[in-house]
């Protein structure tokens, strides 16, 4: 019997914790010999109940867009906090964030204000990302949407 050893990069699972210490069942899949992401992860396995959202943007509960592409993200990343918390997830439950701008350059001029306010609301767990550049929104206004992905362990 002979053994071969599969060609490509070998893939890291990195374990992820809650922020109170305890397991949850997701890793953060990160092949060998590929470079850390920053801000996000290049895969993520997971067990447990799917949480999706549709696509959520900027808005209040009166459907009153938040003032500029910056603000609008912040109001976004709380309205899938909310909605999250309706399922009894939280946000290191996240395992995808797919990301709709309106214009990417305006996306790229404001990185650090962005992490900062991902930060804040989301904490330093990093799931998979996407970030895709649209013509326009439904919502003519809108600057961003994004669709989320959470698993709740079982």
């Amino acid at each position: 019997m002979s053994v071969t050893t599969p060609k490509g990069p070998q893939l890291a699972v990195l374990p992820t914790a809650a922020e109170d210490g305890t397991r949850i069942k997701a890793q953060i899949l990160q092949p060998s010999g590929w470079p850390l992401p920053k801000g996000y992860a290049n895969g993520i396995a997971a067990e447990g109940r799917i949480v999706v959202t549709g696509g959520v943007i900027g808005w209040d509960a009166e459907e009153r867009l938040a003032d500029g592409f910056v603000a609008q993200v912040r109001q976004t990343l709380g309205n899938i906090a909310a909605i999250l918390a309706e399922a009894g997830a939280r946000p290191e439950h996240l395992v995808r964030l797919t990301w709709y701008v309106v214009d990417m350059d305006e996306y790229l001029a404001n990185l650090k204000e962005l992490g900062k306010i991902y930060r804040d609301v989301f904490g330093t767990h990093y799931p998979a990302m996407a970030l895709v550049q649209v013509v326009r929104l439904v919502e003519k206004a809108a600057r961003v949407e994004i669709e989320a992905t959470a698993v709740i362990p079982s």
